[in-house]
Formats: C-alpha cells, sequence, structure tokens
C-alpha cells in the first residue's frame, strides 16, 4: 500500500507543477493545437492552445513509478514494465501525430495507415511478450484464457490471443483520442478508470492465489505492482485535469490519448479483466459506437445522418448545449459504467 500512495502523489506532484512549465515552453515554440474549420464553431477559440501535453503525463508516471519502487525497495515487474512499455510505445505514435500537426499547421498528422501501423507494431509486440515471461509459478503476463471478471475457462491460441489484444489496445487508444474533444473530458473519465483499476488490483493480490488458496482466488500475476502504476497514471492525469479542464490552457494531444488507451488496455489485459473494460471505459466505448454508427448509417442512407456531429459530444454541443455541461455529465456517465463495473467484479467474488 505503501507504494500505492507514494506513486500516486510522486505522479500528482509532478505533474502537477511541470504542466504549467510545458505550458510557458510550448507557447515559446508556438506549438499550438490547429482546429478544424469543420467542427463546432465554439472550437474557434482554442485555437493555438498549447497542444502534446500527453508527454507531462507520461514523464510523470514513469518517473512517479520508479521512484516510488527506489523508496520502497521492491523491484519492478515485468507486468508492470510491459505496461509501461506499451504506453510509450502509443505516446511515441501520438507525439509524431502531434508534431505533424502543430510543424504543418493543419489537423492532419499522421496518415491513418501509417498510424495503425504505428499502433499495431507496439500493441502486438506487448502481447508477444507477456505470453514470454513467466514467474515460478508458470504465469505470464498475458493469459491465454480470455477474461470478463477474471479468466474464464476458454483457452484461446497463442495466435488468437494476439489478435484480440491487438484489436482491444487498438481500439481502447483510439477510444480515448475520440473522447478528447472538449476540455477535461478525457481526462476526467481516465481518472476514473485507473482508480477502478488501483481497486482492482489491490483487491486481486489480497485474493490471489498465492495469499488465500481456494476456489475464489485470481490467479494473476504482480497485481499490486500493477496497482502502483495505475495509482501513477491516476495521480499524472488528475493533476494534468487542473489545467486541462475549461478553459484549458493545455492539451494533451494524442501523445497523451493514445499513451492513456494503450495503459488503460494493457491493465484490463494484465489484470484478467479484459471484457470488463467495455463498462470501466464505457464512455470510451459509448463515443467510439457513436462513431460507427453515425458512418454505418451513413454509407447504408447514402448521405443521412444519424447524429448531427460525431463523436457524440459535439452532437450534444450542435444542440446548443454549453461545453462545461457536456464534460460533467459525461462524467457522470463515466462514474455510473465505472461504478457498475466494479459491482460486476466484486459481485463475481462474492457469488463465488
Amino acid at each position: 500500500m505503501k507504494g500505492i500512495l507514494l506513486s500516486g502523489a510522486l505522479a500528482f506532484l509532478f505533474a502537477l507543477f511541470a504542466t504549467p512549465l510545458a505550458i510557458k515552453l510550448l507557447v515559446k515554440k508556438s506549438y499550438g493545437q490547429f482546429i478544424r474549420d469543420d467542427g463546432p464553431t465554439t472550437h474557434h477559440t482554442k485555437r493555438g492552445t498549447p497542444t502534446m501535453g500527453g508527454t507531462v503525463i507520461i514523464f510523470s508516471v514513469v518517473f512517479a513509478y520508479f521512484i516510488s519502487h527506489l523508496l520502497t525497495g521492491r523491484e519492478p515487474t515485468v507486468s508492470a514494465l510491459l505496461v509501461l512499455a506499451l504506453m510509450l510505445g502509443l505516446g511515441f505514435v501520438g507525439f509524431l501525430d502531434d508534431w505533424l500537426k502543430v510543424s504543418r499547421q493543419r489537423s492532419l498528422g499522421l496518415r491513418a495507415r501509417w498510424k495503425i501501423f504505428g499502433q499495431s507494431l507496439f500493441a502486438i509486440s506487448f502481447a508477444w511478450a507477456g505470453l514470454n515471461f513467466p514467474d515460478d509459478t508458470g504465469l505470464n503476463p498475458v493469459s491465454l484464457h480470455l477474461s470478463t471478471v477474471r479468466d474464464t475457462s476458454l483457452k484461446l491460441g497463442a495466435l488468437a490471443v494476439v489478435v484480440w489484444v491487438f484489436l482491444m489496445i487498438v481500439a481502447t487508444s483510439n477510444g480515448v483520442n475520440l473522447t478528447d474533444g472538449l476540455d477535461g473530458l478525457a481526462t476526467g473519465a481516465s481518472v476514473m478508470s485507473f482508480l477502478a483499476f488501483v481497486l482492482i488490483g489491490v483487491w486481486e493480490f489480497g485474493q490471489s492465489c498465492n495469499i488465500s488458496p481456494g476456489l475464489k482466488c485470481y490467479q494473476v500475476r504482480d497485481p499490486l505492482d500493477l496497482a502502483v502504476l495505475s495509482a501513477a497514471l491516476a495521480g499524472a492525469t488528475f493533476a494534468f485535469l487542473w489545467w486541462n479542464a475549461s478553459p484549458a490552457k493545455i492539451f494533451m494531444g494524442d501523445t497523451g490519448a493514445l499513451a492513456l488507451g494503450g495503459a488503460l488496455a494493457g491493465l484490463a489485459v494484465t489484470l484478467r479483466t479484459e471484457l470488463l473494460l467495455t463498462l470501466i471505459g464505457g464512455l470510451f466505448a459509448i463515443i467510439t459506437l457513436s462513431v460507427i454508427l453515425q458512418v454505418g448509417y451513413f454509407k447504408v442512407t447514402k448521405g443521412k445522418r444519424l447524429f448531427r456531429m460525431a463523436p457524440l459530444q459535439h452532437h450534444f454541443e450542435l444542440m446548443g448545449w454549453g461545453e462545461v455541461t457536456i464534460v460533467i455529465r459525461f462524467w457522470i456517465i463515466a462514474g455510473l459504467c465505472v461504478a457498475a463495473g466494479l459491482g460486476l467484479f466484486y459481485g463475481d467474488w462474492v457469488a463465488g
């Protein structure tokens, strides 16, 4: 528990004080957000707001995770290091995308195929590596079994697991990216999701088969250290929200959105809660679904739109809702989804 508190507190403090320094640097370099002309007109006032703030979140998480281990004398685990590597890899892809946008002063960064290639490279590497680092008991960071709130009896082949984990990571990272359209929206929802994984990691550690053997125990590798990493992610993201809330002084950009989405998917995979991620990250799933429905409806009806604009938050903007109103109401939805996810997780343990 000491490591969890240290990790969360260090990440929070580092991000809280490093973000205004990043804002000054980005403003000096004129690395501002480029706003599309076909979006809501209210967003035009955000043109020039510093972006790539996700770099602060990433560095805060890495700093806090390793310093907390140094202070507690514990060694980092393979599971957490793999999730960190996934976060850094996807953050690098997002950084390239953001860099091209600000340097070219246009809303298009990396071409879609190169962006997917980068995401695929790091997602597949994570899945493959996770299947090849067993501990003394034979547990790997990534399981061959499909998981809901724990591993199920459905065992997949190694190739199927790699494909499944790849799809999870790409979907979640893009889902967070789609949600990151209003000040503080994706940041606040991410904080709730990471806090849920802190609780899940602590619970799985306390009820692990090594500590409390029995029919209800969890066979998960390194759950406590994954909780330490989740605390760092929650702390850094929460501090960044101080500067990212409306009116935002800085945006996390694709750098932060892809990194946070990758971290969420990585935690869900390593904590054996893969399908539960659709609830814990419920807001991201809803917003992603709105885009899928919009595109599908547009093609089927040959030009008609289901929503005034997708992603879903922009539909409500065009209906006249204020930005802060949308963000708060969507946070409530995110909180309800997280609560439902935690309820299902605990209910499974109670029911045995």
